[in-house]
């Protein structure tokens, strides 16, 4: 049982980039899957989250508009589709997922599983 996040890589300002969770031996149907992300000398932040019936989502205000998660029908892989980054944003992106039908929260602690992390770099 295993998440494998993926997408990662330097973009410019401006620029986009298409994280993907894709999770092995368990299904994110009626899950909630998070994405965090940390820099450096800086707290882990929650992103953004997905319902576990995939029709609400949260994002951290500092992305919203920029930052769309999506899941696909499949319920095996999760999407974070990140458009007009900024320096800002580079940090080491984790997907997560919680317990059967329990609630997204931007607090770490709900998520048991977690998949390695991508590095995404934005230069200005």
């Amino acid at each position: 049982v295993q998440l494998q996040a993926s997408g990662g890589g330097l973009v410019q300002s401006g620029g986009s980039l298409r994280l993907s969770c894709q999770a092995f031996g368990v299904s994110f149907t009626n899950r909630p899957i998070a994405w965090f992300r940390q820099a450096p000398g800086k707290e882990r932040e929650g992103v953004s989250c997905i319902s576990p019936a995939g029709n609400t989502y949260y994002y951290v205000n500092s992305v919203k508009g920029r930052f769309t998660i999506s899941r696909d029908g499949a319920g095996s892989t999760v999407y974070l589709h990140m458009n007009n980054l900024k320096p800002d944003d580079t940090a080491v992106y984790s997907c997560a997922t919680a317990k059967y039908r329990s609630t997204c929260s931007r607090s770490p602690d709900i998520y048991y599983l977690w998949g390695q992390g991508t590095q995404v770099t934005v230069s200005s």
